[in-house]
């Protein structure tokens, strides 16, 4: 009797396919996203969770935009996009069986958006029962992305046809680390030992913007990215982003991380020597029993 293997992790899609979801990409932010930029009225705008969770028309035309054309080009995928599934949760219990699933994040980054900020972008990856296998992270304002699959390397992919491939940086000691930290969605016992924990730090902050967090990781512009609230949409086309360009990437626990899973810390840095000194100093969130008040 021989053993059965699990099914292999590979790259998805053809080199045709790819152009065709890049250009799907850039025809949504040139018709849906940019024209609103900086043009939004206050009907157009609106509250999901509150006043710092927004959505806007451009996420939702966008969103539809790119859903239509993923199933027209992959009729028996699972698409899973944010404002869809704010809508209807029970999709995202489909993600660990999908042998392929698209996950959408139309405007990452929507609050710096509303606000006028140029600091958003579109992300979307495919995903193998739950493991992120494609990430594209799009700049709709400069017109470039990154993107990986499991198979190659993290390529910067510019204007007039300029590509290059993408690298992190070389880690190092805790002191000289520069990363991002949303410190404001760090549970309210835990805040204070991380306020405290990042001033270990050469310089730690948040841009609001996971898709542009993790372009400067993969760019070794940063050094590590904590993610404390776990999306369908927001972690994975980061996740084989950054892993591609070099990073360690994993949940805070040491598991492998998944786009199925909803709760927890996903921690990604430069190397593994430094993912385990950042993970170290910030053990402190896996214990229930702590409390920053104590």
């Amino acid at each position: 009797m021989t053993d059965t293997l699990p099914m292999p992790i590979t790259a998805p899609f053809t080199p045709a396919q790819r152009s065709q979801i890049i250009n799907l990409i850039r025809r949504a932010a040139r018709t849906e996203i940019m024209p609103r930029f900086r043009r939004l009225s206050a009907h157009q705008v609106a509250e999901k969770t509150g006043a710092q969770d927004l959505v806007t028309e451009a996420d939702k035309a966008a969103e539809e935009m790119i859903a239509r054309g993923l199933q027209g080009m992959f009729p028996h995928a699972l698409v899973v996009g944010e404002e869809y599934a704010s809508e209807h949760p029970e999709i995202l219990d489909r993600i660990k069986d999908a042998e392929l699933c698209f996950t959408i994040d139309p405007v990452d980054g929507t609050w710096n958006y509303a606000k006028g900020l140029p600091l958003f972008g579109v992300m979307l990856s495919a995903l193998r029962f739950g493991v992120p296998v494609f990430g594209l992270l799009y700049d709709p304002v400069v017109n470039d992305f990154i993107l990986a699959d499991s198979e190659n390397p993290a390529v910067l992919q510019m204007p007039r046809g300029l590509r290059r491939e993408v690298s992190t940086s070389d880690g190092g000691a805790i002191e000289d680390l520069v990363g991002f930290v949303p410190l404001s969605l760090i549970p309210a016992d835990k805040r204070g030992q991380m306020a405290a924990a990042m001033t270990r730090f050469a310089r730690v902050n948040s841009l609001r913007c996971a898709c542009h967090e993790a372009r400067m990781i993969a760019q070794g512009h940063a050094d590590f990215v904590l993610f404390s609230k776990l999306t369908a949409w927001d972690q994975p086309p980061g996740a084989i982003v950054m892993k591609q360009a070099g990073a360690h990437v994993a949940m805070l626990d040491g598991s492998e991380y998944r786009a199925d899973v909803k709760t927890g810390y996903f921690l990604a840095a430069s190397d593994a020597a430094t993912w385990g000194r950042v993970r170290d100093l910030f053990d402190f969130l896996l214990d229930p029993a702590n409390d920053a008040e104590a």
